[in-house]
């Protein structure tokens, strides 16, 4: 069950309007991760978790919390595009300052959302659950959680570098602390199950069933071979189950692929017009 309280979780005003970054403001609301994805991925991992207790319930809390943040940000981007010049088209085009920040905002703003916030990023992309992930398994989603925060944390950082406006500033430090504790929650999170569980997902799967003789093998696949340097190229693996060892120059595993002609009604392009060379009798053709 959810109910609403009509406070903000924190204050969300701007010293004054601002139309375009309102157009910026949109990417850390509706974008790839943004709080409506921040918090519809939180809210189906906790409904998705079969069984109770505390992971449960820090999936819950933080759902429901991002839930507040997308409040902010809608609130934000609305007094962002409230009393925001009106200004006719005609007028746009005799002064480039008018027609500078028309061509940087979103005309859906007026057009579409009547001076409101949309469900969409700063390019107008609209929302799309094929953003989130909720896989059932806590130690995978908790490290695409991770991710998540990261990449949010660092928009909204980027954000914040890229206005004077001082309201706006306050309201960004705060999203961006409560995006630090949640670094930290969910690093916290994949450390007790890493230790419950180790680091490779799932853990549950028969390792036997797995080609152990390359588990712990990194193949030189491009030119140079600096990634031989590396922590992941040498010495015990991080599962403590293995040795990292290097390849430089990988052979190939498997035989030249050779499939069998599709069938005619099939009609593909004739196998004797793919051979090499003209001149060369077909074995297939009679």
């Amino acid at each position: 069950m959810f109910y609403h309280v009509k406070e903000l979780q924190y204050r969300s005003k701007p010293e004054c309007p601002d139309p375009v970054y309102a157009k910026k403001l949109q990417e850390i609301l509706g974008g790839q991760f943004g709080e409506i994805s921040v918090a519809m991925q939180y809210l189906f991992q906790g409904w998705n978790t079969r069984g109770d207790g505390k992971y449960r319930d820090l999936l819950m809390d933080t759902g429901a919390e991002e839930l507040a943040h997308i409040e902010m940000l809608a609130t934000m981007i609305a007094r962002l595009l409230d009393g925001a010049p009106d200004v006719e088209l005609d007028e746009a085009a005799q002064n480039p300052v008018v027609a500078a920040i028309l061509g940087g905002s979103n005309p859906q703003h007026s057009i579409v959302s009547g001076l409101g916030a949309m469900p969409s990023d700063s390019v107008g992309n609209r929302w799309t659950a094929d953003y989130i992930i909720a896989s059932g398994n806590l130690l995978a989603d908790f490290r695409a959680n991770l991710n998540a925060e990261s990449q949010g944390r660092l928009q909204a950082v980027r954000l914040y570098e890229q206005t004077d406006d001082r309201g706006v500033k306050d309201m960004l430090s705060w999203l961006i602390a409560r995006d630090t504790m949640h670094q930290n929650q969910w690093y916290a999170a994949i450390c007790e199950l890493e230790a419950k569980e180790n680091i490779v997902v799932p853990s549950t799967f028969p390792r036997e069933l797995e080609k152990q003789e390359v588990a712990y093998t990194l193949f030189n696949y491009s030119l140079g071979n600096q990634s031989a340097e590396g922590r992941w190229a040498h010495g015990p693996s991080m599962d403590g189950l293995g040795t990292f060892n290097y390849v430089e120059d990988p052979l190939p595993y498997g035989k030249k692929p050779k499939l069998n002609p599709a069938p005619p009604y099939i009609h593909d392009t004739p196998l004797f017009a793919l051979r090499k060379s003209d001149d060369l009798p077909d074995p297939d053709m009679k």
